[in-house]
């Protein structure tokens, strides 16, 4: 058992927490800026909370940070009442937003300047995967620190890599959500497509989903996107904040993303439906418009 914080207790950071608590068994202290939520956590998983990120981290082996950007990171992290102000040297900070890989390595410093550790580690396996413990943990950083951190992280992973120093978490989450992108558009063609072609969907992706053109999006999103229901998963305004950040990426590092940039803009014409809280599959909402 390991004394730990988890600060910022979202859809994913709530259940995330939790799995730390219950299935890790360690003792958990949390901080959330709403406290409501935080009583609402501790009331459900028997742990404890503190009214600052800082004095949640005090003492602790490892501090968990699940929160929405880069600003809300750095407050958190390196603010007035953030957690490196009262973490103990040889603890390991880790980083669950998905964030850009700069504010990964600065934090990466700031941290070994107070011999603490610091892992970026990004998730992939939205809300379902962190309520049912099974998400994929990217991470970067040292491999003594990740390491140190790996068995703890097991408590709400399936899979857990290190994909090399501070920012390749990051960078491998910005991989993802291109990948992501590009999937979800194509499906949201094919079923559009379909649908106008008067083929039963169903029946189709039956079959088409056993071949080349299958994907865990067809398999899971499919039969909600037929219907035009859009509450099973990622938020389209999570999914823009995301992209935003792989293109701001790309434009340092000259990576060419022509299709991400545009299925980037297609989120935007989805946000304009009024789409914002519509999961990522609501892409075709927008060709049906």
């Amino acid at each position: 058992m390991a004394k730990v914080a988890f600060i910022g207790l979202g859809v994913m950071g709530f259940p995330m927490a939790g799995h730390l608590k219950t299935k890790g068994g360690h003792d958990v202290t949390v901080y959330n800026r709403t406290a409501e939520k935080a009583a609402a956590w501790v009331e459900k998983f028997s742990g404890k909370s503190a009214p600052t990120p800082a004095e949640a981290a005090e003492g602790c082996d490892f501090v968990f940070v699940c929160v929405g950007n880069d600003d809300d990171l750095r407050q958190v992290s390196s603010g007035e009442n953030g957690v490196l102000k009262s973490m103990k040297p040889g603890s390991v900070l880790i980083d669950n937003t998905t964030a850009s890989a700069e504010v990964a390595r600065e934090l990466y410093e700031a941290a070994k300047a107070k011999g603490i550790d610091f892992i970026d580690a990004p998730v992939s396996g939205g809300q379902a995967g962190a309520e049912n413990g099974v998400l994929t943990v990217m991470c970067g950083g040292d491999e003594a620190a990740f390491e140190k951190a790996k068995p703890v992280i097991d408590a709400y992973a399936r899979m857990v890599g290190l994909m090399g120093p501070a920012g390749s978490g990051q960078l491998t989450k910005m991989m993802n959500q291109i990948c992501i992108a590009g999937i979800v558009q194509g499906l949201a063609e094919a079923v559009h497509f379909g649908k106008r072609a008067g083929l039963d969907i169903e029946k189709v992706v039956d079959v088409i989903s056993k071949g080349a053109a299958g994907s865990w999006q067809m398999e899971n999103r499919h039969k909600t996107m037929n219907q035009g229901k859009y509450d099973f998963g990622f938020a389209v305004d999570w999914m823009r904040k995301d992209l935003g950040i792989v293109l701001a990426e790309a434009r340092s590092n000259g990576a060419k993303l022509p299709l991400t940039a545009l299925v980037d803009q297609f989120y935007g014409d989805v946000q304009a439906l009024g789409g914002n809280r519509w999961d990522t599959s609501s892409l075709l909402a927008r060709l049906e418009r």
